[in-house]
């Protein structure tokens, strides 16, 4: 698989898996649908991704039997289209991917985001956009460890002390052109594989997405307590962006 650098013209389309249920947060409503700031989560992160200049549109993967997005009744300004995901999350990402190469082809680049991160900067956004335009790879978000690391027996003992150098924890969005990350997440379904994010898709083709360092302000929100925290973030942002 050939894969060059982005035109800065290719469209640039989010792609969010909501097709999850999302049981840490001790709710029967998927997390995506919990709320803060008269909002669900999901509108936040749409919000956010599609107020960014460079985001031509979204595509939002959701569960087969959903009975909460219609109701949202959620209309943005920029074009908006959903898809049904699968058993996991490769599934879902890779039926969003279809749902766009079908409206649009080959020429695109896919920002792959979760739907329970919905304070990602516009600074971050622009800069893995940019960094994926130029990497032919891909890019993703990520910040490098700075905790000590612990390995754990099977007693829940230290076994050992782990080197944190040169490790990220990996965010999202993580943005690849469209083709490579279909294929390779054919291969993964097709394989079998088990991966945690789309990068290691890329990844197992031997290709290297490049890390671009995010703002820890990009919280995933998998319970309660981390909702508490985002509209805490939420708020101290919009009172950052009042005072510039």
């Amino acid at each position: 698989m050939a894969v060059t650098a982005a035109r800065a013209s290719t469209p640039v389309w989010a792609v969010i898996p909501a097709a999850g249920s999302g049981t840490r947060m001790q709710s029967e409503t998927p997390k995506q649908y919990h709320r803060f700031q008269g909002k669900t989560v999901i509108e936040h992160t749409l919000d956010r991704l599609l107020g960014h200049p460079a985001v031509d549109g979204a595509v939002v993967v959701l569960a087969e039997d959903d009975p909460t997005w219609e109701q949202l009744d959620y209309r943005p300004d920029k074009p908006l289209f959903t898809a049904t995901g699968g058993m996991q999350r490769q599934h879902s990402v890779y039926s969003g991917l279809t749902t766009l190469q079908y409206r649009f082809g080959n020429e695109a680049i896919a920002l792959v985001h979760d739907a329970v991160r919905p304070l990602v900067t516009h600074q971050d956004l622009s800069r893995v956009i940019q960094a994926a335009q130029r990497h032919p790879a891909g890019a993703i978000l990520a910040a490098p460890l700075t905790d000590t690391l612990k390995l754990e027996n099977y007693n829940m003992e230290i076994a050992s002390t782990l080197s944190r150098e040169r490790l990220w924890r990996a965010f999202t969005p993580q943005v690849f052109h469209l083709l490579p990350l279909l294929n390779a997440l054919k291969r993964v379904i097709d394989d079998g594989l088990q991966i945690t994010d789309d990068a290691q898709a890329i990844e197992l083709l031997g290709y290297a997405p490049k890390l671009v360092a995010a703002s820890v302000d990009n919280l995933k929100i998998t319970s309660p307590g981390d909702l508490r925290l985002a509209e805490m973030i939420w708020l101290n942002q919009r009172d950052q962006q009042n005072n510039e």
